[in-house]
This record gives C-alpha cells, sequence and structure tokens, in this order.
C-alpha cells in the first residue's frame, strides 16, 4: 500500500468499521493531544482502551489504564499509536501477537515505520500511518469545517445537536 496518501474511502471504512481502540501512549494530561484524542473518539462512541505502562491501573476519562496490549481483556479492532516511529516497531510487534489480531494499526501524526508496516500488511492488518484518527473524522464528517479549516468535503447535512449545545457531525458508524 502506498503510505504517503489514502484515499477517503479506505479512512472512512477503518472509522466506520471499528469500535474498540487500544489507544497506545495514552495520557492523564488534559493538554497532551492522546488525552484529546481520547475524549473526542469516546464522544463519538468509539470504545476507547487506554494503554501507558506508568498509569496501569489508573483511569483516564473513566476508563481503567493497562499497561500492555496483553493486557486488555478482549479483542480489540484497532491499536492507535501515540509513540514515537522507533517505538511504532515493537507496538506493532505486540499488536501483532494478539489473538485475534485488530483489524488495523494506526500510527498518528508523524509516526511512521515502514517496516513494521510491511509486517503488519504480511498478516493482513491495514496500516494507516502519519494522520490522526480524530482530524480524519472530523474531516470526513465536516465537522472540522466548523473551525474554518477546507475539508475538501461538501454536504448539505444539517448537524444534530448532541446535548449541552454541542454539535457533533458523523460518518454514519454502524450502531451510533
Amino acid at each position: 500500500m502506498n503510505h504517503d496518501a489514502y484515499p477517503d474511502s479506505l479512512i472512512r471504512d477503518i472509522l466506520k468499521s471499528v469500535k474498540r481502540i487500544a489507544l497506545v501512549g495514552a495520557s492523564a494530561n488534559e493538554a497532551r493531544p492522546s488525552w484529546i484524542v481520547t475524549k473526542y473518539l469516546l464522544e463519538r462512541g468509539y470504545d476507547v482502551v487506554p494503554v501507558n505502562p506508568g498509569l496501569a491501573g489508573q483511569t483516564i476519562l473513566g476508563r481503567t489504564v493497562h499497561a500492555a496490549l496483553r493486557d486488555i481483556p478482549g479483542p480489540v479492532d484497532m491499536v492507535e499509536i501515540f509513540r514515537n516511529s522507533d517505538a511504532a516497531g515493537p507496538i506493532t510487534d505486540e499488536a501483532l501477537a494478539l489473538d485475534p489480531l485488530p483489524k488495523v494499526i494506526w500510527m498518528q501524526l508523524s509516526v511512521r515505520n515502514d517496516e513494521a508496516a510491511a509486517r503488519a500488511e504480511a498478516k493482513g492488518v491495514t496500516v494507516v500511518m502519519n494522520r490522526c484518527p480524530k482530524i480524519e473524522y472530523g474531516r470526513l464528517s465536516g465537522e472540522i469545517g466548523w473551525q474554518g479549516i477546507n475539508s475538501r468535503i461538501l454536504s448539505a447535512k444539517k448537524p444534530a445537536l448532541a446535548g449541552k449545545g454541542f454539535q457533533k457531525l458523523s460518518i454514519n458508524r454502524p450502531g451510533t
């Protein structure tokens, strides 16, 4: 797969199909991007499982933090890597040791490890690198346009009020 550009259809299909996301590198600090992304994904109906060995046993946004992927009870659909590119290799290998395998390994903005991606793809796992699911969801749903950012997506959808005066759009995930 060409990891320099991803078709919108691929990103949309991933975001519509995954339900349970292991977020490796989760932070309890509200100013950190991983905390912001965790909160955003939870608000969109995803089951986000935080992973951080230094915070294991604590909670982030009401979710128990696990030390490692193997400590998560039950399967995960996607492993999101909020660590650097060098750390993405061992984390990918840990994800590939899970049974069942995750459907997707997603590396955050500025995180790219082509060797790890090749290992995952050889096992049939879809890999996305150097992208943020929060940004992609916002772009594909049209929410990002509320901030004055051109999403390259035109829509006549009326935003739904999501309680407390906060509006959000959907990419029509099953079950939401």
